[in-house]
C-alpha cells in the first residue's frame, strides 16, 4: 500500500477516507450538494458555502478543502515543527476539544492515540481497510452511515 503524503492530515483525520476527496475525485456533483448541507454553518466562513467549494486533493496538498486553508490544528503543528498531534504531548488540546465537527472530534480522538501508538503506515493500513463495507468491501469514506453499493447499514467511526 501506497502512503500518500497529502493525505496525512496533522489532526488525525486521515484524507484518504474523506467525504469531500471522494466526491471531488469522482466529480460527484449530488455528493457535493449533500456535503454542502452537513458543512455549510458548521464551519468557520462557510456560510455561503457551495458545491463547487467542496474539492481538495488532501490537507497537505497544494489544493486542501476550504476549511484546511486555514486549519489552526494545522498550523500549531507547523509551528512546534511536528508532523501531526501525535508527536504533542499537549494533545489533546483546546484546538481538538473545540473542532466544530462532533464527528471529526469523535475520530481524532481516537487516531491520534492510535498513530502514536503503531506508527503511521500502519494508521494509514487500518484507516483504510475501517472504511470498507462489512458486508461487501466496497470502499466508504468517514462518517457513513450506509454502504452505497450494498445499503447495509454502518458505523464505522
Amino acid at each position: 500500500m501506497e502512503v500518500r503524503p497529502e493525505y496525512l492530515s496533522p489532526c488525525g483525520l486521515y484524507c484518504g477516507v474523506c467525504a469531500v476527496l471522494y466526491a471531488d475525485r469522482d466529480g460527484n456533483r449530488k455528493f457535493k450538494e449533500r456535503l454542502v448541507d452537513v458543512y455549510k454553518g458548521k464551519l468557520p466562513d462557510s456560510a455561503n458555502l457551495m458545491a463547487d467549494d467542496i474539492r481538495c486533493k488532501g490537507c497537505l496538498s497544494d489544493e486542501p478543502f476550504l476549511f484546511c486553508r486555514e486549519c489552526a490544528i494545522k498550523a500549531c503543528t507547523r509551528e512546534k515543527g511536528y508532523t501531526g498531534c501525535h508527536q504533542c504531548d499537549a494533545f489533546p488540546c483546546r484546538l481538538i476539544e473545540e473542532f466544530p465537527i462532533p464527528l471529526g472530534r469523535k475520530v481524532m480522538l481516537r487516531a491520534v492515540p492510535y498513530r502514536r501508538e503503531h506508527g503511521t503506515e500502519k494508521w494509514v493500513a487500518d484507516e483504510e481497510a475501517r472504511y470498507d463495507c462489512p458486508a461487501c468491501g466496497h470502499k466508504l469514506f468517514r462518517g457513513a452511515k450506509r454502504c452505497n453499493q450494498c445499503g447495509t447499514p454502518v458505523d464505522l467511526d
